[in-house]
């Protein structure tokens, strides 16, 4: 959804999802028109298959066409630049997995989010060789890049400072094994509801849903993208949670 400034766009994690058979997708829908029903429903889908492994080109771009013209994919970033004591290490391998071929979504490609390890504390050195290897722009792309931390040390001062220098956002994820840090460093932010409840029929209340709304209106309205995603937790409710919120935010 728009405001006058910062857009919100609102999704789910991945399309294939069996348990979504006859809840979200309707019972004889082919698996191969998933993505195309999905992409019609939510406003943005975070892949977490490049997390696994490498995409190629091709998977890419059948992503590109099978979505309307304003779709967005956030892709999270490869656990095996993430997930390393020495952070600086990680810059060699930066370029394959920028050249895999996500360039084919073209403005289609959202924000990445690189998750870090939950052995990964914050050391302000290490962070920040790992900042400086990301890319700014992939072609005539610009890239956005978001990190998810897991442990309480990146509470610390000096880690939000050095994300605002790089330009870079931190995760807002709503779930009792992660620290919840909602310090806006950027120009956009990137939302993790990872807490759906099978007792609701739309993952959340309804006025926790009204209450997100109002809470992503503000910072649209401040000039902030915002990319908000119903992630795990019953993550059968997810699709329902993101219908519900992009309905109330179009109310």
């Amino acid at each position: 959804m728009s405001s006058a400034l910062g857009t919100i766009r609102v999704g789910i994690g991945g399309w294939v999802f069996p348990p979504w058979r006859g809840t979200f997708y309707p019972p004889a829908l082919k698996h191969a028109d998933e993505l195309a029903h999905a992409s019609r429903h939510v406003t943005a889908i975070e892949i977490n298959g490049t997390f696994y492994r490498l995409q190629n080109p091709a998977s890419y771009r059948r992503w590109h066409d099978e979505t309307p013209e304003d779709f967005v994919f956030s892709l999270k970033g490869s656990r095996f630049i993430t997930h390393r004591n020495d952070l600086a290490t990680a810059a060699p391998f930066m370029a394959r997995f920028f050249d895999s071929g996500m360039a084919e979504l073209g403005p289609k490609l959202g924000p990445i989010l690189w998750q870090f390890a939950p052995g990964i504390k914050f050391d302000e050195a290490n962070v920040a060789a790992f900042l400086d290897a990301l890319p700014k722009s992939l072609g005539n792309l610009r890239l956005r890049h978001v990190l998810e931390v897991r442990s309480s040390s990146f509470r610390d001062p000096a880690f939000a400072k050095l994300m605002e220098r790089h330009e870079a956002a931190i995760a807002w994820v709503e779930d009792d094994k992660v620290p919840l840090i909602e310090t806006v460093t950027t120009d956009f932010v990137y939302v993790r509801l990872r807490q759906c409840s099978e007792a609701e029929p739309t993952g959340y209340a309804p006025d926790r849903i009204a209450a997100f709304a109002e809470r992503f209106r503000e910072h649209a309205k401040a000039g902030r993208d915002c990319f908000v995603y119903f992630i795990n937790g019953a993550k059968v409710r997810a699709p329902h949670a993101a219908r519900a919120l992009i309905e109330r935010l179009a109310a």
